[in-house]
């Protein structure tokens, strides 16, 4: 095994949980609050910023990939992100993205990792165990779910 691949097995072998979300705004004019609070987590180390992509979807329906500065207002907002690239994002990704879009709107989608769960994801990983299901419980669920039990 050449060093290159050691050093890749082994930051893999120490990476969190990897996530993605999609982020829809109407139009193409994100206000920009999220940009900041997105990259202080990344300062923070909480996740690390691997793919960022921006979409859009007419009104008849028709997606297409967005550029910054097609966004209106992302510029500023999302500069900082430009560049993030990894390659986990692939074409078919984004299509499966534009997807669930609305006609008429406009969405950065963002993969990072979970930096923050990354040591207890290295012992899960080191004791043999592996992660074979995950999912997300949305606010509007949780909160339906405890107004159902009062």
């Amino acid at each position: 095994m050449t060093d290159t691949n050691a050093r890749e097995d082994a930051l893999i072998e120490e990476m969190g949980p990897i996530d993605y979300i999609v982020i829809e705004w109407p139009g193409r004019q994100p206000n920009g609050t999220v940009a900041p609070m997105i990259l202080d987590l990344a300062d923070r180390g909480i996740i690390r910023i691997l793919d960022v992509a921006f979409l859009a979807k007419d009104e008849d329906g028709t997606a297409m990939g967005l550029d910054l500065e097609d966004v209106g207002g992302a510029e500023d907002e999302f500069a900082m992100f430009s560049g993030a690239a990894s390659g986990i994002l692939g074409d078919d990704d984004l299509e499966e993205a534009a997807g669930v879009l609305k006609p008429g709107t406009c969405a950065a989608v963002l993969v990072w990792e979970n930096r923050w769960a990354a040591p207890t994801a290295t012992a899960i990983r080191r004791s043999g165990g592996q992660l074979i299901a995950s999912g997300r419980i949305p606010v509007q669920a949780m909160i339906a779910a405890l107004d159902a039990t009062e």
